[in-house]
Parts: C-alpha cells; structure tokens; sequence
C-alpha cells in the first residue's frame, strides 16, 4: 500500500498546531484549488474523536465525494482518520504533533490504495501519490502560516 510520510516544522505551540489540522474550515481555505466543501456530519469548527465529515471536490474534472470519521484521537499529540466512503479502496491518515524546542513537528503518515486492481495500482505509481502529497503539502503550508501569525 503507498504510503506517503511528511514532515512540517511550526513555530507554534503543540496544542495550535492540532488544533488546526483539526480545523474543517481552515481544510477547507487550503483545499480552494479543488472547491472543496463539507457537505454532511461536521461541517464547520474543530472535530473530534468518533465525528465525521464528508467531503466534496473536484479532482481531475470529476466530482468525488469521501466520507472520514475520526476514529482515534489523543489531545494535543495524535488523530487519525479514515475514509469509510469514498473513492479509495482505503485511506488511513496519522497526524502525529511532538514539541522539538520552541516548535512543533507535525508528522503526516497518509496510507491509502486506489480501487481497480491493476489499473487502480498503475494509476498509485504513475500519478496519485505524487498528486496526493502535493495536497497534503498544500494544506500544511495553510496550517503552517495560521500557526505562525
């Protein structure tokens, strides 16, 4: 399964670095690219253990809707979510928070397969992990200057 490791370093404290990688309106500012949108569950505020979102957005021209539920969540230092809906056969997202001197490393572990057997496996190497990290770059750099104001 790819999986997809990515490091960010803040200078802001732990507990704001969480809070807003937890935040579905600032995913939401980082995802403009795509118009991406919270249509269902938690649309809006800070979510948590046990809640879900589904997402809304175009990539590739095509419209993809994906649920993701918090399934496990220790405060300020690690969440994940996966996807329980979705294009993905499976999508399983670790953010990980450790202070490191005045700042905070926030650790992105992101596993998922594409659906389609061969095809689904050729399109992971060929295009969908290099697209997905840069995704996930994007909205760390969001989450990044936030923190830092």
């Amino acid at each position: 399964m790819p999986t997809i490791i990515l490091k960010t370093m803040i200078n802001a404290p732990i507990a704001r670095c969480f809070d807003l990688a937890r935040s579905i309106d600032l995913h939401v500012q980082s995802m403009q690219s795509s118009g991406e949108k919270a249509i269902a569950g938690k649309k809006s505020g800070l979510i948590s253990i046990n809640e879900s979102v589904t997402w809304q957005a175009k990539h590739f021209g095509i419209l993809f809707k994906m649920t993701n539920r918090i399934s496990t969540l220790k405060y300020p230092t690690f969440f994940i979510d996966e996807m329980i809906m979705g294009p993905f056969k499976k999508l399983h997202h670790q953010h990980l928070f450790k202070t490191i001197g005045s700042q905070t490393e926030m650790t992105d572990i992101f596993e998922f397969e594409a659906p389609f057997g061969i095809a689904g496996w050729l399109a992971e190497k060929v295009f969908l992990k290099k697209y997905l990290l840069k995704l996930i770059e994007k909205r760390n750099e969001v989450i990044k200057f936030q923190a830092e104001l």
